[in-house]
């Protein structure tokens, strides 16, 4: 990915040198529905202590500067479903499912964040009683790499569609692929991990957590798989408070509400008040398969629902969220599309855009979208 061929370039610089070093010591010695109750690197055990935490480098100089704002963007649901590898195939690559528009946002941004709504494996048993049940086989990976993901959140309710052995899977293949994940993994410790990202001097923390599981055993225990559940908030908010002693901004990325309800549970907009009382600066939501509208709680904004971002063989309406955090004040912007056979577009007329705009208006609270896609607090 773009913003790490800086790391890309300094590893074959230094595999170089140890290799030529190796070579010299050879010669003259012998010598990844209910119920209340991170990072992963390689060495799982010990990574669970620490969150993960990695520096972004920007290509340009000037848009590094510390006191410039951190661009952050977000989408919703990405499955990587039949109609979409079909559009990635016949459309020779990324250009197949992702128009230009939005890869150009994304390819500008500081890091990338999605929900990514299935589980990277070749192995495990499809669950029991459940009618929609997603795998893809970890060579996929590529196309978030294409993409240009940073991140994702596991905390849905299809992580676990083909059980334990799949999640382990996904966060060895996302591992792998240099993609940072939250809300899921190989016991709690690890599944309320955060990641912690630096980009332009400011360090952004980042958690995940579902309040959308099929059966109780999805939950993450001391020494079972599964994911970080909020029906009761209580362990989040305690991650959420111990993650702010640390980092600049807290965004928390969360499954929750009413699939196709464009609008938030009583349950939602309480919870994204208790996260932000606890530190989170903004609040990003998914699983409707919808867009629901935005609010926000003492001046931070909690965006209900992303809905499908790359899913499935429509998405009537679709957006990318833009957000610019500056150290004071995060100003937010959408950017909206739609998606058909496979492949997700950005709105091409005015008139398009006006209507999505007013649409978003219309559902949110207190809040209103103009006409560049800026979003504001209008109560």
């Amino acid at each position: 990915m773009k913003k790490r061929r800086w790391i890309w370039a300094a590893a074959v610089f230094f595999g170089l040198l140890l290799a030529a070093l190796g070579i010299f010591a050879l010669g003259y010695g012998n010598e990844g529905s209910y119920v209340s109750p991170s990072s992963p690197g390689t060495e799982k055990s010990e990574a669970a202590e620490e969150p993960q935490e990695i520096f972004i480098q920007n290509e340009n100089e000037e848009e590094a500067r510390e006191d410039a704002p951190v661009r952050l963007v977000f989408a919703g649901d990405i499955l990587l479903s039949d109609h979409v590898l079909n559009a990635y195939s016949k459309g020779g690559g990324i250009r197949g499912i992702l128009d230009s528009g939005f890869q150009k946002m994304i390819d500008e941004s500081d890091i990338f964040m999605a929900n990514e709504e299935f589980p990277f494996s070749s192995r495990g048993t499809a669950a029991e009683d459940k009618q929609f049940t997603f795998r893809l086989p970890p060579k996929n990976v590529s196309i978030f790499q294409e993409m240009g993901i940073d991140i994702v959140t596991l905390a849905n309710n299809h992580t676990l569609d083909f059980g334990t052995e799949a999640l382990m899977d996904t966060c060895d293949t996302l591992d792998q692929a240099e993609i940072y994940h939250v809300g899921a993994g190989r016991n709690l410790e690890e599944a309320k991990q955060p990641a912690v990202l630096t980009a332009k001097g400011k360090k952004i923390g980042f958690l995940g957590a579902s309040r959308v599981i099929p059966v109780a055993s999805w939950n993450a225990a001391a020494a079972a798989p599964g994911l970080l559940t909020t029906y009761d908030p209580t362990l989040l908010l305690e991650e959420i408070r111990t993650l702010k002693e640390t980092c600049d901004y807290v965004v928390v990325y969360v499954h929750w509400g009413i699939e196709r309800s464009e609008r938030p549970e009583a349950y939602q907009r309480s919870l994204g008040q208790q996260y932000i009382d606890a530190g989170a600066d903004l609040v990003i939501g998914s699983h409707p398969h919808v867009l629901q509208g935005i609010e926000y709680y003492k001046g931070k904004p909690i965006v209900y629902s992303l809905g499908n971002f790359i899913f499935g063989s429509s998405i009537p309406k679709t957006a990318l969220l833009q957000a610019e955090w500056d150290g004071r004040e995060t100003k937010l912007s959408l950017i909206p599309g739609v998606s058909s056979a496979g492949y997700t577009r950005m709105l091409q007329t005015q008139d398009e855009t006006r209507e999505f705009y007013e649409y978003m208006t219309g559902i949110s609270y207190g809040v209103a979208v103009n006409e560049n896609g800026q979003v504001s607090e209008t109560e």
